[in-house]
């Protein structure tokens, strides 16, 4: 954070109320570690700021059934094959759960993969965020693994001032919300927090060393400000002691892009209305359905951002209460209504190309129904939903046997599905690296890890 020593003369407060340390101080804001400045210079370095490929990732807390979704069993026994009917997608050959049927019109924009086999079982956002395990946690290099889209950080930078990295994760319980941290990338490539326990607060990540959202919002008020405090500084020779890159920090706040890329009452309603309504509401110990936030990922990444991760609701259904069929037929189609709106505004808006989206859980569901009329945890085989990103789509890959129980072709690792993004990204996983703090190079993902090949 800039301090600039001396000058005790110039006047530390302005008849707006803005102080001048707030101004200075502003360069180097505290949102979750990050600094504008820094990432600014790190934009600078690379030369990759005006590139902007993105990756929305979105988390289903508690582990989606996949044979309920997008890999039912018809034909199975009925101990196995549950209450839901396939229906047809307008992809020859490709079945999804009736429930999906908005998706299932615009299948061909998007790929299922039915093959993920290497989840470690746990009630944890931490696999689909890092691409890492809790062993791995345990055996991690001088720093930490860092969350994933801090290697986006670190590599790309921040672009038109908007933090690569930022985050929808809600707090919540069970491990749910553990989406990492900046590990051995540093602090200011964690994923800068947006939302709050509170779903319907203001971030207080916003709020920049006094200046708040709502002081912001005053744009003529904010420039004044700062017209003042230049001339001030000018005239006192203080302005020699901002570098050029803390001088763009405290334009970018000025303009305030990324607080109105949060703020949905600047998009069009009727493209609101089609994401379905905001329930605030925590689902027990899992995430609020705030199947707005679609949305605002959508405008996040038009904004700047690189990296947007979010969890939704939950999907832990299992207990005495046996509710696995009757939540689903609650929770599916508003899945259904947020990620089709999702997919389809990325295609109306020319975004297809260059962003993609990653759905998923920690782990899927048991075949076999339980004597609660529900579903328990299944390591063995899960399911990832891919848009976007100019990558082929209309297509499922991998396959489960015919109660689901097992991968039988095509088996893949959450680790592929993030070599995927980073190439989706312009990353090559296979060659970049960032240094520990031992100075060691890391590779993104682990040796022989591969992007999909039937994606690229």
């Amino acid at each position: 954070m800039l301090e600039i020593k001396g000058h005790k003369e110039l006047s530390l407060s302005h008849c707006d109320g803005y102080s001048r340390r707030s101004f200075i101080k502003a360069g180097g804001m505290a949102m979750g570690g990050l600094s504008l400045a820094q990432l600014l210079q790190l934009e600078a370095a690379s030369g990759k700021g005006r590139q902007h490929k993105a990756v929305i990732n979105v988390f289903l807390p508690g582990g989606p059934s996949h044979i309920d979704t997008f890999d039912l069993k018809p034909h199975a026994s009925s101990e196995f094959r549950g209450e839901f009917n396939p229906i047809s997608t307008n992809v020859a050959g490709m079945q999804i759960c009736e429930l999906f049927p908005r998706l299932a019109k615009i299948a061909d924009k998007f790929s299922i993969i039915r093959s993920l086999h290497d989840s470690e079982g746990a009630h944890s956002s931490y696999q689909c965020m890092t691409g890492r395990t809790r062993k791995d946690a345990n055996n991690a290099p001088p720093g930490g693994w860092p969350n994933w889209g801090a290697w986006v950080s670190k590599l790309q930078g921040s672009n038109r001032g908007v933090p690569a990295n930022v985050s929808l994760v809600y707090p919540t319980g069970a491990g749910w919300s553990k989406q990492g941290d900046g590990g051995f990338c540093g602090p200011a490539h964690a994923p800068m927090q947006l939302v709050e326990k509170n779903p319907l607060a203001r971030p207080q990540n916003m709020s920049l060393q006094g200046m708040s959202l709502d002081r912001l919002d005053d744009r003529a008020k904010l420039r004044a400000a700062f017209d003042q405090f230049r001339r001030e500084v000018d005239n006192k020779g203080a302005m020699e002691g901002l570098d050029s890159y803390n001088a763009q920090a405290l334009e970018i706040l000025s303009d305030n892009g990324l607080a109105d890329a949060i703020d949905l009452s600047k998009e069009d309603p009727k493209i609101v209305e089609r994401y379905g309504v905001n329930d605030p509401t925590y689902q027990r110990d899992g995430a609020p359905k705030m199947v707005r936030n679609f949305c605002v990922a959508r405008r996040l990444v038009e904004a700047g951002a690189r990296v947007v991760s979010m969890n939704y609701s939950r999907w832990d259904w299992h207990g005495g209460d046996g509710m696995n069929f009757p939540r689903s037929r609650e929770e599916f189609p508003l899945l259904d209504m947020g990620l089709s709106s999702l997919i389809e505004d990325l295609h109306d808006r020319g975004l297809d190309k260059d962003v993609t989206v990653v759905v998923w859980g920690e782990f899927g569901r048991t075949p076999r129904i339980n004597k609660n009329n529900s579903r328990d945890h299944w390591p063995r085989a899960s399911f990832a939903l891919i848009a976007g990103g100019g990558l082929r789509h209309g297509q499922v890959i991998g396959a489960t046997d015919k109660n689901g129980s097992d991968v039988i072709e095509r088996p893949l690792k959450f680790q592929e599905v993030f070599a995927t993004m980073y190439h989706a990204l312009g990353i090559d996983p296979r060659i970049a690296t960032v240094r520990d703090t031992g100075g060691r190079p890391q590779y993104l993902v682990d040796p022989g890890i591969e992007p999909i090949r039937e994606l690229i």
